[in-house]
């Protein structure tokens, strides 16, 4: 039985169109752009701004320790000199349930928060945010429990004992398709009862005014909720693009050849030697007491193995599962290879950031051979590569966009691509990934990253991407070091823009705790 469940792509952009009255009649009738927000804070101006990001956070204490918490004070001692903070998705762990919103969410970031020296008072589903918090979908902010578990057990503490895993928050909802973190973030229109409700909501928080129509105004402290899963803001002369990965990030389907039949018999003799690997972790984690400081100790490390494994599980089940066409978030990509046409024909637009969950270009240990990775990068590559056709020569001196953020790997890590032959070349990476969930270590394989072409015999392996900084889980035993981080990117004045990366790090190595000092990097 699997212990986790996905809704399938279709089901995951109706759900969200639902919950947002995409299209409407009222909404299209007042000329609303549904993908645009104007951060209304009297400074979105200013060419020199910075801003926060953070990933993977939505997590407890684990055997007594809170690192969520403490990258929060982290970010606490740059709260007053940045704009913003950008979440790159898994807000909350396991499976997004919203029982979890208040001990994994509200309480770590209640200085973020209006009324968050009340923590307990503040419903997850009515958060006001002093400081903008821009958030985009994580796979487990999409998860769910299967409805049989919840028949079956009755508590998330049977289901926990049944399964015999240990420290594993599992709640009892579910995000409920996405349910939790849409009610959480998103410009919850669905609930508006009546159609004057409506009009009057709309003509009260969508009064902002950009090329594309009106949008919604993200007023700090006082309205601060997101038009859709996927979206566009200007800040500082700089294009940030929102995007919701979990919709094209499903791979493509084996080839029905004799090389597919191979695959999949690799994909299922992979997936039987997992299986047994994860039984074999769960009986020594039943030999363990949490209580124990030392079976503590390695008992976080087989919690963290046992993170991974369920990736792997996932993925090669997408792989196998895969249908003929793979199903493909059109829209949402159709929708950013305008928007950023767009934004280059436009002369007060200086640069341009993307965010999203799913690194494309990544080196922790279980990510670069995801088929999902994959899937991601070819998707914004083929997004940027007509892009590219389309503007011609006007992109010939720098990359589509200057910054890419991303979490999903839990580490904070720099990567820049080369000459990949396609219009993502020459692009910084930044993972953000480390906030508060179990990091996870670099692959053994090392810094660079090749990736082989079939299309191209002559050259099928060249390097696309190399790793220049990976901040995570490192040593064994007592040399074992957890380093959990956020990051702070100034933005400099100028065309195209600098940045600055701060990396902002909390290391624990044995019982002791200490602020890891990172050189600042400029790209």
């Amino acid at each position: 039985m699997k212990l986790i469940s996905e809704p399938t792509v279709p089901v995951k952009i109706h759900k969200m169109q639902e919950r947002v009255r995409w299209l409407h009649p009222n909404i299209v009738e007042r000329g609303i752009d549904q993908t645009s927000l104007v951060i209304d804070d009297r400074q979105n101006d200013n060419s020199e701004f910075s801003f926060l990001v953070i990933g993977d956070s939505g997590t407890k204490s684990h055997y007594g320790y809170h690192p969520q918490r403490l990258v929060a004070k982290l970010m606490l001692e740059h709260k007053a000199e940045s704009s913003f903070v950008l979440h790159t998705g898994d807000v909350i762990y396991v499976v997004g349930s919203h029982e979890y919103y208040p001990a994994n969410f509200i309480e770590p970031y209640r200085e973020f928060l209006v009324g968050g020296e009340n923590p307990k008072n503040i419903a997850y589903d009515r958060m006001v945010f002093n400081l903008p918090f821009l958030p985009v979908l994580g796979n487990h902010d999409y998860y769910d429990v299967p409805l049989m578990y919840r028949l079956l057990t009755g508590s998330t503490l049977r289901l926990r004992r049944m399964l015999r895993y240990k420290d594993f928050e599992i709640g009892w909802h579910g995000s409920n398709q996405g349910n939790a973190y849409a009610k959480a973030f998103l410009d919850y229109l669905a609930s508006i009862a009546s159609p004057e409700q409506l009009k009057e909501h709309l003509d009260n928080h969508y009064t902002a005014k950009v090329d594309t129509g009106r949008c919604l105004r993200y007023e700090p402290g006082i309205f601060t909720r997101l038009p859709n899963r996927y979206y566009t803001f200007r800040y500082g002369g700089i294009d940030f693009f929102a995007l919701d990965s979990n919709t094209f990030n499903d791979p493509s389907p084996l080839p029905t050849t004799q090389a597919g039949d191979l695959s999949r018999r690799e994909l299922q003799k992979q997936r039987q030697e997992i299986d047994r690997e994860e039984e074999q972790i769960l009986e020594l984690s039943d030999r363990l007491n949490p209580d124990n400081p030392e079976d503590a100790e390695q008992l976080d490390d087989l919690s963290a193995k046992l993170d991974q494994i369920n990736e792997v599980k996932l993925d090669i089940e997408k792989q196998l599962t895969a249908h003929t066409p793979a199903t493909i978030d059109i829209e949402q990509l159709d929708w950013l290879r305008q928007r950023l046409i767009e934004s280059w024909h436009n002369s007060e637009v200086r640069g341009r950031v993307i965010y999203l969950h799913h690194p494309p270009y990544v080196t922790e240990a279980t990510k670069w051979h995801q088929a999902q990775t994959l899937a991601v990068r070819h998707r914004l590559r083929w997004v940027f590569q007509q892009v590219a056709e389309t503007l011609g020569k006007q992109v010939t001196e720098r990359p589509i966009v200057d910054l890419i953020l991303s979490g999903h790997a839990h580490c904070l890590e720099y990567l820049r691509t080369v000459d990949t032959g396609y219009a993502d070349s020459h692009i910084n990476y930044i993972i953000s990934g480390g906030s508060g969930r179990r990091p996870r270590r670099q692959r053994p394989e090392g810094s660079e990253l090749l990736e082989t072409f079939s299309e191209i015999p002559e050259t099928p392996t060249r390097k696309v991407a190399d790793s220049l900084l990976y901040l995570g889980r490192t040593g064994y035993g007592f040399q074992k070091k957890l380093a959990y981080s956020c990051a702070r990117i100034d933005v400099h004045e100028g065309t195209p823009p600098k940045f600055t990366v701060r990396p902002l790090v909390t290391e624990r190595s044995g019982e002791n705790w200490s602020h890891s000092p990172v050189e600042p990097f400029v790209i």
